[in-house]
């Protein structure tokens, strides 16, 4: 059975390799001198629900080591039930994720995370998340990314 991450891993592959290319991008000042890395946003890798945008912070997801990723979600915005290989850790910037555990999307259970709060998945661990109001989150871990849908039937169709 292929995997849900992998389908269709060509595709998958280059976006990431092509938002990891271009979130390093830095920008230059009116006197030529570096202001720091500038975010280049793109629409989110087909393993999301259509919807989201998504910037490289630093590393590469797409590779062995640690990476930083920040996503944009529209008000209402949900991704269903899934996990992942490694431990992640987020940061909310700007709006409220409602988070919840288990196998089962469930707004009711879900618990709220507001601008400046920050929470941790260990691996393995199924959650969903739900943007109320238009929401942005920073989500560091270890590549290479990998997000596994606990309902196969979720997995979002490229």
């Amino acid at each position: 059975m292929r995997s849900p991450l992998r389908h269709p891993a060509s595709l998958y592959t280059l976006a990431i390799t092509a938002i990891a290319l271009l979130g390093t991008a830095t920008k230059l000042d009116a006197q030529g001198g570096k202001k720091g890395p500038e975010l280049i946003w793109a629409p989110a890798p087909t393993v999301f629900p259509p919807g989201a945008r998504m910037a490289v912070e630093s590393g590469d997801p797409m590779k062995s080591g640690e990476f930083v990723v920040r996503l944009q979600f529209p008000d209402g915005y949900k991704i269903p039930p899934h996990f992942h290989p490694t431990d992640e850790h987020i940061r909310v910037r700007t709006g409220t994720l409602l988070v919840g555990m288990g196998d089962k999307l469930d707004a009711a259970a879900a618990k709220p995370l507001a601008a400046g709060d920050t929470g941790s998945m260990p691996a393995k661990m199924h959650h969903f998340a739900i943007a109320k109001g238009p929401t942005t989150v920073s989500i560091r871990s270890e590549g290479p990314f990998a997000m596994i849908y606990v309902n196969p039937a979720d997995t979002p169709k490229p």
